[in-house]
């Protein structure tokens, strides 16, 4: 298959099913970009998801804020208005913070949760 952008790849379909995982991680979680591709079936796709949250049409529905990188760190070109908005979000859910990153240790999402995610977004395709 040639190099093209990811742009190329996939389809409106793949970034409607990101922004359907974002919406099922826990208020008070996080997931890594890494995560959510895993959840479309290919980790190597973090970079898509990435982008495809940079285009969320909404955020009041699509919470992406919840979305960090595996480390903890916020996107320091967060969609709506820089990292520090991202950070302020995610406070305001009770998510705390180890200096300058999310303390992964205790608000990641866990292999219950992302089984859990899995499973509804695997009815959802069903019912679709």
């Amino acid at each position: 298959m040639p190099n093209l952008p990811y742009t190329h790849l996939m389809s409106n379909t793949l970034a409607e099913r990101i922004y359907a995982a974002v919406r099922l991680i826990p208020r008070g979680k996080v997931a890594s970009y890494s995560q959510v591709a895993a959840l479309m079936g290919n980790r190597n796709l973090r970079r898509y998801v990435g982008n495809a949250l940079h285009k969320n049409p909404s955020n009041a529905a699509t919470p992406c804020h919840r979305v960090v990188n595996a480390k903890g760190y916020c996107s320091g070109s967060f969609a709506f208005g820089g990292g520090d908005a991202q950070r302020k979000k995610l406070e305001a859910e009770g998510i705390s913070f180890a200096g300058d990153h999310v303390d992964m240790s205790i608000h990641a999402i866990t292999e219950d949760d992302f089984e859990q995610m899995r499973a509804e977004l695997e009815k959802l395709e069903k019912t679709g």
